[in-house]
């Protein structure tokens, strides 16, 4: 299956607002993908993850960054671009604004997911449907039905219970980098800064997956569609007779008696 495959069958399935994205972190000295414009240069603004997944789920555009690109600390951090200097490490960050105090700060920085200093050389991102590159993680957003729908999907094959987890700040490093390090699917409650910088809406979610989980995930989502489990979810009201005003009651009773 290649990427607009997956594209189709997730748009058919889903009926997501937004494009399905794909997202590919780049080794040291693996080159940009050629036609992803670079925030930097090519937009002349310094951007976050999140406004970089937001370009490609709502213009449809590539993009590809490294630290130079990026404008949000948390993420130069994250993503090992920049050192974890004791000030990060230590809460400053979070302290005050997400946490009572230095060592509560501390206790989310360690909890985020990071890549190691240099781990990676850069990022891509772009519309699932029309990349240059094979995505090693995919990225959905849409209501919380629709990522019901990926739940039920990820779960068809073996069963059982999904687990995730987040810290409610720095969603970046949930999507890119938990996803690659568990090669697990995630759910995603996307954060303070994505819903500022990156335009996530209050009805939405997300769900990522690897990209070696695709047919995995599209065979649940056919196999529960079959089952009857789709979206948009059929309602009871729909197939049931509607309580009418009493005017309109009289009316049909004198159509029944002729009067």
């Amino acid at each position: 299956m290649d990427a607009a495959t997956l594209a189709k069958h997730l748009e058919t399935h889903l009926r997501v607002a937004t494009f399905p994205v794909g997202i590919r972190s780049l080794a040291p000295g693996e080159p940009m993908p050629a036609k992803a414009r670079r925030p930097k240069k090519d937009l002349h603004a310094e951007l976050t993850v999140c406004q970089s997944i937001g370009l490609a789920r709502r213009y449809g555009w590539t993009t590809a960054f490294d630290g130079s690109d990026l404008s949000c600390p948390i993420a130069k951090a994250a993503f090992g671009f920049e050192e974890r200097i004791p000030y990060y490490a230590e809460g400053s960050l979070a302290d005050g604004m997400y946490a009572s105090c230095k060592p509560a700060g501390a206790a989310f920085e360690a909890a985020l997911p990071r890549f190691a200093r240099s781990e990676v050389g850069g990022v891509a991102v772009g519309p699932l449907a029309r990349i240059g590159f094979e995505p090693e993680t995919v990225v959905v957003y849409g209501n919380s039905a629709q990522v019901l729908r990926l739940v039920n999907a990820a779960l068809w094959e073996k069963g059982g219970a999904f687990k995730t987890e987040f810290t409610g700040r720095g969603d970046c490093a949930d999507i890119v980098i938990r996803t690659r390090q568990s090669q697990e699917p995630q759910l995603i409650l996307p954060c303070y800064g994505d819903r500022i910088f990156g335009l996530a809406a209050d009805d939405e979610m997300a769900f990522t997956f690897p990209w070696s989980h695709a047919d995995r995930i599209v065979a649940g989502l056919e196999g529960t569609a079959r089952g009857g489990i789709r979206y948009p979810i059929p309602t009871f009201a729909l197939r049931a007779r509607a309580e009418m005003p009493a005017t309109y009651v009289e009316l049909e009773k004198r159509w029944r008696e002729g009067t």
